[in-house]
């Protein structure tokens, strides 16, 4: 009996879930896959966030912006090698093709953040809002995480999403 009266709240709730998510459809075509932020030492005032982003929609989407509250601010970077050089230059924005993806990593492309308001501790959690050219803004939340572990790295490298 009681599932009698349970089933016009669902359907109120279900109506209202797809009326708020259909609003985002247009825009929100970049998803989260996974990501972290890494974990250093307290005296350090800089981190940096890894992460990898979906594109299911039809046109790319160019990453341009990261705002955060835990510090003075956030910047995209790559890393370029210069004669043999490794450095890392902040770059406008990154592209994520189509139906393609964007993985930052410690190795490529990345966001800097600089300036922490006050040290990250191991799993703590971080609020990035990862705005776009589309006038697409995402929010995201990244557990803090020490140095990726040797099999966290090796799986890493194996997956590759094309």
């Amino acid at each position: 009996m009681e599932f009698k009266t349970l089933k016009p709240i669902f359907k109120q709730l279900f109506n209202f879930l797809a009326l708020t998510s259909l609003s985002f459809t247009a825009a929100a075509n970049v998803i989260l896959v996974d990501g972290h932020v890494r974990a250093m030492p307290a005296s350090v005032p800089n981190t940096a966030a890894y992460l990898t982003l979906e594109n299911h929609g039809d046109k790319a989407v160019n990453l341009v912006a990261v705002k955060t509250a835990i510090a003075k601010e956030a910047q995209l970077h790559t890393i370029i090698e210069e004669n043999g050089m490794v450095k890392m230059r902040q770059v406008e924005g990154l592209a994520i093709a189509s139906h393609g993806a964007l993985s930052l990593k410690p190795s490529g492309d990345h966001i800097m953040i600089l300036g922490l308001n006050k040290p990250l501790a191991e799993n703590d959690k971080v609020v990035l809002t990862l705005i776009f050219d589309t006038e697409q803004q995402l929010q995201v939340e990244l557990p803090v995480l020490k140095q990726a572990g040797s099999e966290h790295q090796d799986n890493s490298e194996h997956h590759h999403h094309h």
